[in-house]
């Protein structure tokens, strides 16, 4: 699939996803946004329990699985969970158990000088106290604080 192509259809599917997404855009690095969310995890008192290499592993199993599409020059997502705030929201809602753990990715597209950080947006309620960390961390990282 070319370059154009894919972009098209990329455009084409975000719609879908863009209501349930809160994304910020930077020309700092990858790695410079990826130590800046290690180190805003930290700073909230709190420690990353995954760092899932999702863009490596998308490039290592691309001819796996028959594609010749780079989708990334690099990605990770962060898997972290706060006792504090997880009480809180799970004791409004024991059912918020379903959105834990909490994740902050980082991502860079091919043929790109720009990085994005994100993560999903919650229910409001109880679950925007969550929104607002993810929030916190994700601006510290890349300095709008």
């Amino acid at each position: 699939m070319n370059r154009l192509i894919y972009a098209a259809a990329l455009a084409f599917a975000l719609p879908a996803f863009a209501d349930d997404l809160i994304t910020y855009t930077t020309d700092q690095s990858f790695d410079d946004v990826v130590f800046g969310v290690e180190n805003a995890i930290i700073d909230q008192g709190l420690i990353a329990e995954n760092v899932s290499h999702v863009g490596e592993m998308l490039e290592r199993t691309r001819d796996d699985v028959g594609s010749d599409v780079v989708l990334f020059e690099a990605a990770e997502v962060f898997s972290f969970c706060s006792a504090t705030v997880s009480r809180k929201v799970m004791e409004a809602d024991v059912m918020n158990i379903r959105f834990c753990p909490y994740n902050i990715f980082v991502m860079q597209l091919p043929d790109s000088d720009m990085v994005t950080i994100g993560y999903r947006s919650f229910p409001d309620g109880a679950m925007q106290d969550v929104q607002a960390l993810l929030d916190a961390i994700a601006r510290s990282a890349i300095g709008q604080e």
